[in-house]
């Protein structure tokens, strides 16, 4: 068993900005394996599906992101998932637009999801990809991760949602340390 958890905010105002590139990313794995997210329960919504003889979850809590845990710790209880049946996509400014970095533990690196993540869950050892959304040149850090991406950046923001998608279906079959062998820094 495994689930996918894409961080973000809920709402039209906040579709496709930077800070949701998490739930972009389960968007993309929704369709990619047929799966509807169509329930709803701890906050946030969810689908469920199976993949290549394996049972996925992909959740995308609704609380907004500084508060993800209070979604994500109740949903793992309830479906007896453990940390490391998990792995987190969610955006980062220290890494470029296009690039992705995997992690088996870590920090919240000042991420506030990551950080209510780690916080409800007791630990810091879970898988997560970190997802590049650029540093700001001119904006304040919460104009920029609420803005939209600029034209220019589209293509490489799909190539780092297909790229974490790849990881994903890889690591249905391989344990989490070939997943960043094959994917860190792409």
């Amino acid at each position: 068993m495994k689930l996918f958890i894409g961080l973000g905010n809920p709402g039209k105002e906040y579709e496709n900005t930077r800070h949701n590139i998490g739930f972009m990313t389960i968007d993309a794995l929704a369709n990619e394996w047929n799966i509807e997210l169509n329930k709803e329960k701890f906050k946030g919504v969810y689908g469920i599906g199976m993949v290549n003889g394996e049972k996925v979850y992909l959740l995308k809590p609704l609380t907004f992101m500084n508060v993800s845990g209070e979604c994500v710790r109740p949903f793992m209880d309830y479906f007896g998932i453990e940390d490391d049946e998990i792995i987190v996509f969610y955006d980062d400014m220290d890494t470029a637009v296009g690039t992705i970095r995997l992690r088996a533990k870590g920090g919240h690196g000042g991420h506030n999801g990551m950080r209510s993540l780690i916080q409800h869950l007791g630990t810091n050892t879970f898988p997560r990809i970190r997802m590049g959304i650029s540093k700001p040149t001119r904006e304040t850090v919460v104009n920029y991760v609420l803005g939209r991406f600029r034209s220019e950046e589209e293509k490489a923001v799909q190539m780092s949602i297909h790229m974490s998608v790849d990881a994903a279906k890889y690591w249905l079959s391989h344990s989490f340390e070939n997943v960043m062998n094959q994917f860190n820094g792409k």
